[in-house]
């Protein structure tokens, strides 16, 4: 929910890429508190949040507790599990099905 009282509940949010895990450690909010690691990681991101046009940390610090959980969820699912899940198709029927990964050592 915005500053005048609109919600926004659908967005994007992209893979993330080594530099958006890496970069908000060097920044002094993440070195002085760690949690704030999640705040950055996700506003750099969500791509779309609604209407909105400025995806900041200042905006992910204002979300209500239980969306900001959603979201790292949802960033956990896509960042951290789609390396397990591959998109296969049937070479004799064409099929499209997704398989599990198999885990590194595997």
């Amino acid at each position: 929910m915005d500053s005048e009282g609109n919600l926004h509940n659908k967005g994007t949010m992209r893979l993330a890429t080594a530099a958006d895990e890496i970069l908000p450690l060097k920044d002094p909010r993440v070195k002085s508190n760690p949690a704030y690691l999640t705040v950055i990681l996700l506003s750099r991101v969500i791509t779309k949040l609604g209407s909105l046009e400025n995806i900041n940390p200042a905006l992910i610090e204002n979300l209500f507790a239980s969306d900001l959980a959603y979201l790292q969820d949802l960033y956990a699912r896509i960042n951290e599990n789609a390396a397990n899940e591959i998109q296969a198709v049937c070479p004799e029927c064409g099929h499209k099905f997704e398989l599990e990964g198999l885990e590194p050592g595997e």
